[in-house]
């Protein structure tokens, strides 16, 4: 989480290989990034699915440049599907879909290959408030089987602390981590708890410090 313009979609655009750093590296554990790769996987809130392949075919897609066997990516990409409420919906044309319905499909894509990371930018921004709830406990639920590492974009401090283990707060511009703070509460997570009340006060006090060192800066450029 971070202001707006703090670079969050940029650093993980960077990690998943779709841009360049202007210095020094972008790493993910040991390895240098050089562009994208199968073993890390991508959501992004504008779905980016392929809209000449049906919905199954989208699954299956990172599974055939795996080069897994049709029967096998289909018997996988099926049971991913399953895990977002779509397998009846395998054969439909990704026009015919809702918003939502299209990011549990990405969401399925994304887990099907099962990379050893998954970057997630702002998935659920644009869907409205019931259908990024469900989405949410779709999420966990697949995480939870999986427990593959994601690391995940969002403008809601809410839905940090409903999804997060660990969340990165960054400055306003220029972008730095300037705290990481554990969030200590088994799922599913009570956003009426004393504890996740807690954990907002303390996110809310860190992002408006950073918002009131941006607007004065941006204040004081205007003035000179």
């Amino acid at each position: 989480v971070g202001p707006s313009g703090c670079g969050k979609s940029t650093l993980l655009n960077m990690l998943a290989g779709f841009g360049e750093p202007s210095g020094g590296e972008a790493c993910v554990g040991d390895v240098r990034i050089t562009g994208p790769d199968i073993d890390r996987g991508m959501v992004f809130q504008g779905y980016a699915l392929f809209p000449w392949l049906n919905v199954l075919g989208n699954v299956e897609f990172g599974l055939e440049r795996k080069g897994v066997p049709r029967h096998e990516r289909r018997e996988i990409a099926l049971r991913y599907l399953a895990m977002v409420g779509l397998k009846d919906f395998a054969a439909r044309e990704i026009d015919e879909l809702s918003g939502g319905m299209k990011q549990r499909v990405a969401i399925a894509r994304a887990f099907a290959t099962e990379p050893s990371i998954i970057f997630m930018d702002e998935p659920f921004g644009a869907l409205d408030a019931l259908t990024r709830r469900l989405l949410q406990k779709q999420l966990l639920q697949i995480w939870q089987e999986n427990r593959k590492t994601v690391v995940f974009v969002t403008h809601s401090v809410p839905e940090a602390i409903t999804l997060g283990d660990r969340i990165v707060v960054m400055t306003a511009r220029p972008g730095r981590i300037r705290k990481i703070i554990k969030i200590d509460l088994p799922h599913p997570r009570s956003s009426v708890s004393a504890r996740f009340r807690d954990y907002e006060v303390e996110l809310y006090a860190e992002l408006d410090e950073e918002l009131t060192k941006s607007f004065a800066v941006e204040a004081g450029a205007a003035i000179g």
